[in-house]
């Protein structure tokens, strides 16, 4: 259930980037997560539900791109996608580590409605 206080988190931020923004409401929000987090889209929709309501993140729809974990070999540096209960490099047969990408999770952008200086290519609406 560490969606719940993703979503907490996620909701108190954009709703202060909100009132920072003068907006009325936050129409979407992008969400970046690695796999490697295993965060579940519809519990994270869910939660946000929850915890955006009466606020101007009510509503919002969520977009959640997943990104798959990448190893890195010790021996040659290679980066690659695991392969399923193993650690060998695919290069060089050494073991591996995970690396960095894929344990990621943040805001990638979010649109407002209601803002008085809109960003130029999204009509309406201001985006981060």
């Amino acid at each position: 259930m560490h969606e719940a206080g993703a979503a907490q988190a996620i909701v108190g931020i954009l709703t202060a980037e909100a009132e920072a923004r003068g907006a009325t409401r936050v129409s979407c929000v992008r969400v970046v997560a690695g796999e490697a987090g295993a965060y579940m889209e519809e519990s994270l929709a869910f939660y946000l539900g929850f915890f955006a309501k009466g606020g101007p993140v009510e509503g919002a729809r969520l977009e959640l791109r997943l990104v798959k974990p990448r190893m890195r070999c010790r021996a040659c540096g290679q980066e690659f996608e695991r392969v399923h209960f193993s650690f060998a490099c695919p290069g060089c047969g050494g073991e591996a580590e995970v690396a960095d990408l894929g344990q990621e999770f943040y805001i990638e952008s979010a649109d407002f409605e209601g803002v008085e200086a809109p960003c130029a290519e999204a009509g309406n609406r201001a985006c981060v």
